[in-house]
């Protein structure tokens, strides 16, 4: 009878549903997809501004003021919990106070009046300062520092009622799987910390194909990616440095927001306790075989499972699944394309070879519109890719060693010098499309044309398709083309295999890295950004294709 009784009271048990930050409120009232989020989704940036209001804080606790006090309170009836930043008592009277580094509103008088998301945050605290001390609370003030003014705001009747219609809004935010949509004030935009994840200019761009656009994506990443290629390396922790013990090498340390990734190659190794600090500093973990081929990422991610399930949902969609497919495949058969028409340039020898099959490929892209599954566009894909692989050895100059010419492609394991270098540079694209997957936060498992198999995620390989003609094809003909390649020194010959040998692998990738710093002017978006940056954009775009913010993705084509 008693574990029957106790069965009753567990399923009539009230959901515990977890209290808001106030500060949430204010993120709220400024933006409701700027709520989402940071409390729903769980992405959160720490821009100049948001170090510069802490540094404000600091300050004003340093000052000696004996009637100064923050709290922390929390109610469980309201739905709220917060710090308020100072209490004081004046004239008997408990007021609770904000400060804020910039202006205050003005109104048509230009009297100063609080900005609508200050205003309803410190009536949030001061509601809940009354509620949860029950005392009573007139009013609340707010100190912008800026222009040294100071703002009085009363908890009436009907501020208290913007406080909870405020945390209704909230609440029914948290328990929706749809982001709410971009603010209709521009402005409010180009202040946001996290306008480089919302990227609301260019879901502005989806809706309207003709907006002139303004770039609030981040400024290139000009971090370095540390590649760790010497077998029984080991890569630690000083401090706030990342430091390398190669063998029979100085130790190398490096600053940790000078790192963006570490790459280790083959047997080198990386400690628990550096792990750790990478993952904190948002720094990507990756590893990849002493032969070239991709293994795998550190996953890091924490929340975000709202965007996973938006994701699955649209992923389960044989017709969505389908259509982005098609643009993945037209992406990379029209770079492919494109290549060869620039290689052809100025070539009069090759154009009775090159051109027919240009013409070819150009004839397949057409049919792309009309399949209507997966397998069909799998077979146009093939042929596209024959085409492009067979007229590719005639954009290799003649001057060439014999070693490096290129008779079709192999893999797994390559067989020539040519194969060798498509191969480790097709691990290196993949190890970065990955990294972009983790930071943004997708499931690289969730793909939605290539199919799940062993060490490569499906989304990853996915994605990469858009990168391989000019971050790895046009980089490898270059460099043949350029004779930078020793045969003896930079390639390993065993039986029939061919591997890069550390000098080979160390020159591939100092080639891929300064392409990849390359600027490219997004033919969508009108603004420039170098491919280390496009890898993460293009991820993001593609989340926008199932988020009601469709026709930007796939559309990096060479020129």
């Amino acid at each position: 009878m008693l574990p029957f009784l106790l069965k009753i009271m567990l399923t009539q048990a009230p959901p515990i549903i977890p209290t808001i930050r106030v500060c949430a409120l204010h993120a709220l009232a400024y933006c409701p997809r700027l709520f989402y989020l940071e409390e729903v989704e769980e992405l959160y940036t720490q821009d100049a501004a948001v170090f510069a209001g802490r540094r404000l804080h600091v300050e004003l606790q340093k000052q000696e003021d004996e009637d100064w006090e923050e709290l922390n309170l929390e109610s469980e009836t309201l739905g709220i919990r917060g710090r308020v930043d100072a209490l004081r008592t004046r004239n008997g009277q408990v007021i609770p106070y904000e400060h804020k580094r910039g202006r205050c509103y003005r109104d048509q008088n230009k009297q100063p009046q609080a900005w609508a998301s200050d205003e309803l945050q410190i009536l949030a605290y001061a509601y809940l300062i009354e509620e949860a001390l029950n005392i009573p609370i007139q009013e609340g003030r707010i100190r912008y520092h800026a222009d040294n003014v100071m703002v009085r705001v009363p908890l009436t009747t009907a501020g208290r009622q913007k406080v909870l219609t405020a945390i209704q809004q909230a609440q029914a935010l948290r328990q929706s799987l749809q982001r709410p949509p971009v603010a209709t004030n521009e402005k409010l935009c180009a202040s946001c910390s996290l306008a480089p994840v919302c990227l609301p200019e260019e879901a502005r761009l989806s809706q309207d194909p003709e907006r002139a656009t303004f770039r609030l994506f981040p400024r290139d990443d000009d971090r370095e990616i540390i590649h760790v290629l010497t077998p029984g390396s080991k890569v630690g922790k000083s401090g706030e440095q990342i430091k390398i013990n190669h063998r029979d090498q100085p130790e190398e340390k490096l600053p940790a927001q000078r790192v963006s990734q570490v790459v280790l190659h083959s047997f080198s190794q990386i400690s628990t306790q550096a792990l750790h600090f990478c993952v904190s500093r948002d720094i990507g973990v990756h590893f990849i075989t002493g032969g070239g081929r991709y293994i795998g990422s550190f996953d890091p991610r924490q929340g975000s499972i709202q965007r996973r399930i938006r994701q699955y949902q649209a992923l389960s969609d044989a017709q969505v699944c389908l259509h982005l497919a098609k643009l993945l495949v037209t992406c990379r058969g029209q770079s492919q394309r494109k290549f060869l028409m620039r290689g052809q340039r100025g070539k009069s020898d090759i154009l009775t070879t090159v051109t027919p099959i240009i013409e070819q490929m150009q004839a397949v892209l057409k049919q792309i519109e009309q399949v209507n599954s997966l397998e069909s566009l799998l077979g146009l894909e093939g042929n596209l890719a024959a085409l492009y692989f067979s007229a590719l050895p005639a954009l290799l100059t003649e001057r060439i060693p014999e070693e490096l010419k290129f008779s079709g492609r192999n893999r797994r394991p390559p067989k020539d010098p040519f194969n060798a270098l498509l191969s480790f540079g097709y691990a290196l694209l993949l190890k970065d499309v990955m990294n972009g997957i983790l930071t943004v936060g997708l499931e690289p498992a969730l793909g939605f044309y290539h199919q799940p198999r062993s060490q490569a995620a499906p989304l990853a390989l996915d994605l990469m398709e858009i990168f391989r003609v000019p971050l790895v094809d046009m980089v490898v003909v270059a460099s043949i083309n350029r004779n930078q390649w020793e045969i003896s020194t930079d390639f390993e010959c065993r039986g029939s295999q061919v591997w890069l040998s550390e000098s080979g692998r160390r020159k591939l990738i100092d080639a891929y890295e300064r392409r990849k710093q390359e600027k490219w002017k997004h033919p969508v978006t009108n603004y420039s950004l170098t491919y280390r940056r496009l890898l993460e954009l293009e991820v993001r775009l593609l989340e926008k294709e199932w988020m009601g913010e469709p026709g930007l993705f796939a559309k990096l084509v060479v020129r």
